[in-house]
């Protein structure tokens, strides 16, 4: 599925059409450059899933938990250099409590991803115009 947005309201409300599509233990992996939008598309999410709790990047922390009917756990790999440093902050662990994992800098742990994780690829095209580009890993 692919969507345009024109503004970062939009971005989020994308978010949070596609966070009521998931289930519990859903990954979305998550795609852009730095400022594409993807803090914006998680803190939709958020919304999505009926959580009132502001959203910020997780950068420093590597990980934020916004606590819900399904939580939603929402990561920053950026600082992480592969995925055997996303399973020694405990990746299995998030994956079984039953909430939602919104990953940022995906491309830094891609292979810890299993076929079914949902891919969203977000790409600057102006300003505040974004495409988002919404497919499923095999």
């Amino acid at each position: 599925m692919k969507i345009i947005t024109h503004s970062e309201k939009e971005t989020e409300a994308a978010g949070a059409e596609l966070a009521k599509t998931l289930a519990p233990g859903s990954v979305v992996a998550m795609y852009g450059d730095l400022g594409a939008g993807k803090t914006a598309f998680v803190r939709g999410m958020s919304r999505g899933l009926g959580i009132d709790f502001p959203v910020s990047s997780p950068t420093f922390t590597v990980v934020n938990e916004y606590p819900g009917k399904t939580p939603l756990f929402h990561f920053d790999m950026y600082r992480l250099g592969s995925a055997d440093e996303l399973f020694d902050i405990g990746w299995d662990d998030y994956l079984q409590r039953g909430g939602i994992c919104a990953v940022e800098w995906s491309e830094n742990v891609e292979d810890a991803f299993e076929p079914g994780t949902v891919k969203v690829t977000i790409t600057k095209l102006g300003d505040t115009e974004r495409e988002i580009l919404v497919e499923v890993m095999d």
